[in-house]
């Protein structure tokens, strides 16, 4: 009896999620978003279901544009979502509150908090696809996260993806050649790849990891990786391993990214540039790789004005630092053409726009970027310079304050932030406030700017204005 329920239910499932599938392709995705619920309810080991709803929620949550005071509605209520998440939690009921994730998740599947109660969750319910799934689409959503990449590659060693671990592992190798511990992730996703391939050859042998990553030259060439910096020989060698592995596998990003990257640390510019050229022939959408081939452009022409410099040909290096500045220009605007819904790329443009003094243009990408929230202060305090260039100080102050208001901690930003609410004050001849804003600078940061100076000034102006 027990085995016909357990059918039942499982039938049960299967039809909620190919009415959600159905839907989903469709793009009815409320119905789609509805059946699939249903179908994790029921069946929440339900791995193709739970990601495909996870695309749903996505593709929902980006179809829908909300007000300000709809955004604060619902970060209210996800709030209350998220308590009652963590009372369900506390009390064992893991099931349950994995269901509630979901509904979280439905709101807003991008939120870092939402993300990370329904990831914590998924673990206590033993259901490592589900906590995969999740980050794996923030991740997807916002690649130049290295710390949501990190737990991507965690989550698949741990569902047994060796390969796309991997692949991640050498993506953040990419990024962050230096770090050891990813060095070491890398040698295990390489070795259990392998192990996959050859587990029955050399089950129970002596020395069986050395074995199972291929043979003791292939374990050396990962001796070698995990050095902070390969040169000579062993740049060489992983240089022609990385070159083989592309031969083998030509539509793996990842390893051009590697190559490009052990061109980079031995300063061989233009190799890499070309690498990374081939790469984006494979995938000309892929945001990361322009990025990466942006980076390797300019320091090759860093590289070509040094040597100009260093042979005493100011003029020639002069011209090429100016074709530089122009190729950077030109480069940011042709991304920020490809990918409009790209808020840094917004940023870095608007910085540029400032930088030469056409600041209408920068007001426009910068008020586009202060939607991000990584971006956003940063975003607010460039919008105030380009107000207050315009001598519109009192805008530049709007957001001077909006900026300083969502600071808790006095950073280098907020010092920055206070210290131009100082300026813009004493400038408006309202030097008790600019007193105000250049003493808790100067009391955080006795080195910063000229703040010591100003203080001198300020108090003298402030005792005059009130004498």
């Amino acid at each position: 009896m027990a085995g016909e329920k357990s059918n039942q239910t499982a039938q049960q499932a299967q039809n909620f999620y190919n009415k959600g599938d159905a839907a989903f392709s469709r793009g009815n995705l409320d119905i789609a978003i509805d059946m699939l619920m249903q179908c994790v309810t029921l069946a929440p080991g339900f791995s193709n279901a739970r990601r495909r709803l996870r695309a749903a929620q996505i593709a929902k949550f980006k179809r829908e544009k909300k007000s300000k005071l709809s955004t604060q509605m619902q970060e209210f209520k996800a709030g209350l979502a998220r308590m009652k998440i963590k009372a369900l939690q506390k009390a064992g009921k893991f099931e349950l509150a994995l269901v509630e994730c979901e509904k979280l998740l439905t709101k807003n599947p991008l939120h870092p908090l939402n993300v990370e109660m329904a990831v914590e969750i998924a673990d206590a319910a033993d259901h490592a696809d589900a906590a995969l799934f999740t980050v794996e689409a923030a991740y997807e959503n916002n690649p130049d996260d290295m710390k949501l990449l990190r737990r991507v590659a965690e989550y698949y060693m741990r569902t047994g993806d060796y390969t796309k671990a991997r692949d991640a592992y050498l993506k953040l190798n990419a990024f962050l050649p230096n770090d050891q511990a990813i060095f070491k992730q890398l040698k295990d996703a390489e070795a259990r790849v392998t192990m996959e391939a050859g587990w029955e050859e050399t089950a129970g042998k002596k020395d069986g990891y050395r074995d199972l990553i291929a043979n003791k030259d292939q374990a050396e060439k990962l001796d070698m990786r995990a050095k902070s910096v390969q040169s000579g020989t062993d740049a060489d060698t992983l240089i022609q391993e990385m070159k083989d592995r592309i031969a083998s596998e030509p539509n793996n990003l990842n390893f051009y990214r590697a190559l490009a990257r052990l061109y980079i640390q031995n300063k061989r510019f233009d190799e890499a540039v070309g690498t990374l050229e081939d790469a984006r022939k494979i995938n000309a959408a892929d945001p990361e790789l322009d990025r990466a081939l942006t980076q390797a452009r300019i320091l090759a022409f860093e590289s070509k004005i040094d040597a100009q410099k260093a042979a005493g040909d100011l003029t020639q290096a002069q011209e090429m630092e100016t074709e530089m500045n122009q190729f950077i220009f030109d480069d940011l605007s042709a991304r920020v053409q490809r990918y409009p819904n790209d808020l840094k790329l917004r940023f870095e443009l608007g910085l540029q726009y400032y930088k030469y003094d056409y600041y209408d243009d920068a007001i426009g990408q910068l008020q586009l970027a202060q939607r991000s929230p990584k971006e956003r202060i940063e975003s607010l305090f460039f919008l105030a310079k380009c107000f207050s260039k315009k001598g519109q100080r009192d805008m530049a102050v709007m957001q001077l304050e909006t900026a300083n208001d969502q600071l808790p901690i006095m950073d280098d930003l907020k010092k920055k932030v206070m210290f131009e609410l100082g300026c813009l004050a004493e400038e408006g001849g309202d030097y008790e406030k600019a007193f105000g804003y250049y003493k808790d600078v100067y009391a955080a940061d006795i080195g910063f700017e000229d703040i010591g100076p100003r203080m001198e000034r300020i108090y003298k102006l402030r005792q005059s204005q009130q004498g």
